[in-house]
């Protein structure tokens, strides 16, 4: 775990702004006693303004039930959140080699819109993880990516509560949902910030459902 990251957390906690873990959240249907190890989960962020939260929550939750976590980027240059959390990537999307991991995950921000609706090589590892029965996650406004890579097509989706998000998603044959996550097959999205917690633990359960993991 980042160590700038878990002191923007807790600053974020004690503070009055909205944050991601202010509130309790349902634990799903995990036995939070047990761990599910040897996984591998591909993060994907912005190169610029990307959700704190949807990053540091996730990648907490999925190291605590063993995976290795990597994050990818544009570039592997450092990649700054909205909230001031610096990440230095371990990929650039070019290096990424999907085969490699059980899920790829894509953390929102408003960073989401700029620098990652429009990625081509972004949408092809997408395509390539779904194709390849991998679990494909999207949180905030990077649902949209999953609309535009043709996978949410007839599926339940949520996405940020952003007319131009949501446009995006129906006009690609999503069902629209405005829950906090949406779980659908293999895919799984989320809604915000506050869904950072649900929407980590809805994938490695539904990892351990389909029997992606080593030992999970």
């Amino acid at each position: 775990m980042r160590t700038l990251g878990l002191v923007l957390l807790i600053l974020l906690i004690l503070s009055t702004m909205v944050g991601c873990i202010d509130r309790p959240e349902k634990e799903g249907t995990i036995d939070l006693t047990q761990n599910c190890t040897g996984g591998r989960i591909l993060i994907i962020i912005a190169p610029q303004d990307f959700r704190d939260e949807e990053v540091l929550v996730p990648e907490e939750i999925f190291e605590e039930y063993g995976f290795t976590v990597d994050v990818a980027s544009t570039t592997k240059k450092v990649a700054e959140g909205m909230r001031g959390t610096k990440i230095k990537p371990d990929l650039a999307f070019s290096d990424v080699n999907v085969g490699d991991y059980d899920a790829i995950v894509i953390a929102g921000g408003i960073g989401s819109r700029e620098y990652l609706w429009g990625d081509d090589l972004l949408r092809s590892l997408v395509i390539e993880a779904y194709n390849r029965e991998k679990i494909v996650a999207a949180i905030c406004l990077s649902p949209v990516i999953l609309a535009r890579a043709g996978i949410l097509d007839g599926k339940n989706a949520t996405v940020f509560p952003d007319d131009e998000a949501i446009k995006e998603l129906v006009e690609n044959g999503a069902i629209y949902q405005d829950e906090e996550v949406v779980v659908s097959d293999r895919i799984i999205t989320g809604r915000d910030p506050h869904a950072a917690r649900v929407f980590a633990l809805r994938i490695i359960e539904r990892e351990r459902y389909l029997g992606n993991g080593k030992n999970g």
